[in-house]
């Protein structure tokens, strides 16, 4: 099986996303859900803002499952790996993926005409969404302007002194863990905004 799929190029991240797009617009078409219209362009901004969240929130908690919790199991010579070659590459993709799930979801709710009134919490639906919306906004704030600039200094990549680095390292890790928090009623908001009745 493992030769089959190497075959295939899927050792490769590119080729398993390319054939992963080829697949969604194959069978797209034989069950015949790729009809071009104004709501099929409103699904497929809402597919691409699932996608972006969650690579975001999944990565989001890697490092709150994962990352984190085994840091500290991991002996020193090693951890350098970590620190210099997966955090790096890890929170490119967490910001990037926390900035496209944004503007897909600030364009979806302006698609879908309930931009204003979610950001204004009114009542009914659009204040459900409207209260993931705040939330997922709070939390893309963290990590651009709080998580990301502190996770600089923890990893090295700004100079600063061992108690500014470890300092930084706490805030970013308490910032981020804050995150994970909101990111649990954020969903609920997401999520209950289309499927309760308020």
């Amino acid at each position: 099986m493992a030769d089959l799929l190497a075959k295939l190029g899927l050792d490769k991240l590119e080729r398993a996303l390319l054939y992963g797009v080829v697949l969604s617009l194959v069978l797209a078409i034989l069950t015949g859900s790729l009809e071009i219209s104004q709501q099929w362009i409103a699904f497929f901004i809402r597919w691409t803002h699932v996608l972006a969240g969650v690579m975001w929130i999944g990565l989001l908690w890697y490092f709150n499952f994962v990352q984190i919790p085994s840091m500290p199991k991991i002996p020193d010579d090693q951890k350098p790996a970590v620190s210099k070659v997966i955090a790096p590459t890890a929170l490119f993709w967490f910001r990037w993926a926390a900035a496209a799930t944004v503007a897909t979801g600030l364009l979806l709710a302006l698609v879908n005409g309930y931009l204003v009134s979610g950001l204004l919490l009114q009542s009914g639906p659009p204040r459900l969404i409207g209260i993931g919306m705040w939330l997922g906004l709070i939390m893309a704030f963290n990590v651009w302007f709080v998580i990301w600039p502190n996770q600089q200094k923890a990893l090295g990549m700004v100079d600063t002194s061992a108690d500014e680095k470890k300092a930084a390292a706490r805030i970013a890790m308490l910032t981020s863990r804050f995150n994970t928090m909101f990111s649990i009623p954020m969903l609920y908001f997401m999520v209950g905004a289309q499927n309760l009745r308020v």
